[in-house]
């Protein structure tokens, strides 16, 4: 199914207190849970029903799992027994260890961790089958029903699980994020970031730690304080090296959460910890600082009960901040507040949500390395107005996501390498052309293209305007995105998505000319021979005039005209309503035919006799018609073939009904929607 542009005209945050149900009955968690009480059922969830679709979408599950209510497995199921902590969550077998360590950093914040997981489910007398869990999506807050049927093996949870076996809170989470994603396969390999952000609607950064800021101690610690998630992780060098044990017990590819930053007293001088969680709730860092290292023999048993400091085989680690830098390479925030990351003065960040979408043949350009299709693209116009507090310069993160990719998994689909670059505005409104970029270098760009779900940075640019382009590495490549602008003072952002505007010269008119050219000559004989005495022609008899007259013309490769085009020509001149095309009528369209045949041959730049629908927005323009972003993916999802290319014949297509419509949309001044059904017609 093909991608359709959305409106991404600028839109404010969305608020998880009006998180939208999404169960196919389009009843919400409490009227469904009121249903199955009346009826004394348990629920059953047919929009991700107990059965392998729901678990692998490439294939059978390796063993029989089977799928059981929590009062199946133990006696006394519990939602949450005794507050939901980080050592609730312990991974089972699928590789979503991105994912539960975004759970462990969740269940450090209870107000946060309550929005995700509402705290007022349980197994007691009003019990029904059904729980529910509100996630994030591209700015809005959807809230995913479920019931607690879960995959086991021999009696035991098979994927993610609580150290207590009669806890359930964590297991029914990851279901729920599953059914978000389409399957619980769909979970394997991602990054933190991308479930920090849907627990918090917050936005993400990436540090490699290697070549981290020197402040960066201070800027993980104000990031905990202020109730931000953090991850961390260690590169590999191959897939073999993946979940790969270092000689100091730690995992390679596998995403850890931050839990905690303390300073303590160690030998008369204080040492920077960090404190470090393996979502397996085993394995940990055998290394100075490790449960039963040396060194906390050394440190006071009071500062031992303040950092919680115990040995015990439960995944969670203290390590010397320094010895962190060395053996981690990445580590990822998101943000709840993004100034947390700056000084402590609290303040609001403006935000603004662009919706939108990459459409094959009209708006998925590429990178700038395509520069023949690069400015299609999407373009969006930043106005940063206000410097910072004592600075020259004005501070935003950039953020682009590509929406649904994960749950597109199934139908093959990946992510995509995705990036932006950020150019300095040339003051004039309306989409820039191909000439600007060809001249122009970028102000600020992502730091990388990568296939990842989202891509965020943070810059500093002096007060202006600059166009942001978001775009795939490849062209031709089709998604839906979400761009989002976290500016530190006031600022504007607007699509450069064109109106829609019709500049056309007046129509001509039958008048008798004095002297006939040659070309009207050779015209009117064609048309005594075919139609005689009443000099009127119907479609077929046009087809064969054009047709005869664009074989002896010079420099044109454009194959036959169609019937189907003569006919609309002949709805698009015919003034007496008779069918059929005079003779005056004729040698009037004669002259649009020789215009858009002179614009078409401009824009077929290897005159192979067809066009580029990547030019189409050009060569639209050049006759006189202006189109918005979704107008244009339309014609050319009508008009051009799998090779994105357009014929004379579709392009002669196109101008009659945008001619047609634009009479239409002149006269009775419509709005954009009914121009757009009488141009694309069925």
């Amino acid at each position: 199914m093909p991608y359709l542009y959305q409106d991404s005209k600028p839109r404010p945050a969305a608020h998880p207190g009006g998180a939208r149900a999404t169960h196919s009955s389009g009843k919400g968690y409490e009227e469904l849970k009121r249903e199955c009480l009346r009826r004394g059922v348990l629920f059953e969830d047919s929009d991700f029903p107990a059965c392998n679709s729901s678990l692998f979408f490439s294939g059978n599950p390796p063993i029989p799992f089977v799928w059981k209510r929590p009062g199946d497995i133990v006696k006394d199921p519990k939602f949450i027994l005794g507050g939901a902590t980080r050592t609730d969550i312990c991974q089972g077998d699928l590789g979503d260890c991105w994912l539960l360590a975004a759970i462990a950093s969740l269940t450090l914040n209870e107000k946060m961790l309550a929005r995700v997981v509402p705290l007022d489910q349980n197994f007691g007398p009003d019990y029904a089958g059904i729980f529910h869990f509100q996630f994030w999506q591209h700015n809005e807050w959807l809230d995913v029903v479920i019931d607690d049927r879960l995959p086991t093996f021999k009696d035991r949870l098979v994927f993610l699980h609580s150290a207590e076996l009669n806890e359930f809170w964590s297991a029914l989470l990851e279901k729920a994020y599953a059914k978000l994603n389409g399957s619980y396969e769909s979970l394997k390999g991602g990054s933190t970031i991308e479930a920090m952000e849907d627990f918090t609607g917050g936005i993400g950064e990436m540090y490699d730690v290697k070549v981290a800021p020197d402040n960066f101690y201070e800027i993980l610690e104000k990031a905990l304080k202020r109730c931000s998630m953090v991850g961390c992780s260690i590169d590999t060098n191959s897939a073999a090296e993946s979940e790969a044990r270092t000689p100091f017990g730690l995992v390679k590819g596998h995403a850890y959460s931050v839990t905690g930053m303390e300073e303590v007293s160690y030998r008369g001088r204080q040492v920077q910890l960090i404190r470090i969680r393996n979502p397996w709730g085993q394995v940990e860092w055998n290394g100075p600082w490790s449960d039963n290292s040396p060194e906390w023999r050394s440190v006071s048993p009071s500062e031992q009960r303040r950092l919680s400091q115990a040995a015990r085989d439960d995944g969670e680690f203290w390590m010397k901040f320094e010895d962190f830098k060395v053996h981690f390479d990445k580590v990822e925030i998101c943000n709840l507040t993004p100034d947390a990351l700056e000084d402590s003065t609290a303040h609001k960040w403006e935000v603004t949500i662009h919706q939108g979408s990459w459409v094959r043949g009209a708006t998925a350009g590429g990178c700038r390395n395509f520069l023949e299709t690069f400015w299609t693209n999407p373009q969006i116009k930043l106005h940063l107005t206000e410097k910072d507090d004592g600075q020259d310069d004005c501070t935003f993160i950039a953020a682009l996501m590509q929406k649904g990719r994960r749950k597109l998994k199934k139908l093959g689909a990946e992510m995509l390498t995705i990036g932006y670059s950020i150019y300095e505005s040339p003051g004039r409104d309306g989409h820039l052309g191909k000439d600007f970029f060809r001249y122009h270098p970028s102000k600020a760009r992502s730091k990388t293209y990568i296939n990842l779900r989202e891509v965020s940075h943070r810059f500093k640019l002096p007060p202006g305007d600059y166009i942001l382009i978001p775009t795939t590495f490849e062209p031709h490549q089709e998604a839906d995105f979400c761009l989002r602008i976290f500016s530190e003072k006031k600022a504007t952002t607007e699509d450069l998505d064109e109106n829609v505007a019709i500049d056309l010269p007046e129509p001509l008119h039958p008048t008798p000319s004095p002297q006939e050219t040659e070309e009207e000559k050779q015209f009117r004989a064609l048309f005594e021979q075919i139609s005689g005495k009443d000099m009127e022609i119907s479609a077929e008899a046009l087809e064969y005039v054009l047709n005869a007259v664009l074989k002896k013309t010079k420099n044109i490769k454009f194959k036959n005209l169609s019937l189907i085009s003569c006919r609309n020509i002949i709805s698009l001149m015919d003034t007496s309503g008779n069918g059929k095309l005079e003779f005056s009528e004729f040698k009037i369209f004669w002259e649009k035919m020789k215009k858009w045949i002179s614009i078409f041959l401009q824009f077929d730049f290897d005159k192979s006799g067809s066009m580029s629908s990547y030019e189409l927005r050009g060569a639209l323009k050049a006759a006189g018609y202006q189109l918005n972003n979704y107008l244009l993916q339309l014609i050319v999802l009508r008009y051009s073939d799998e090779q994105f290319q357009i014929e004379f014949d579709d392009f002669l297509n196109c101008l009659i009904r945008l001619e047609n419509a634009s009479r239409v949309f002149q006269a009775l001044s419509v709005k954009n929607k009914e121009f757009i059904n009488l141009t694309i017609g069925e």
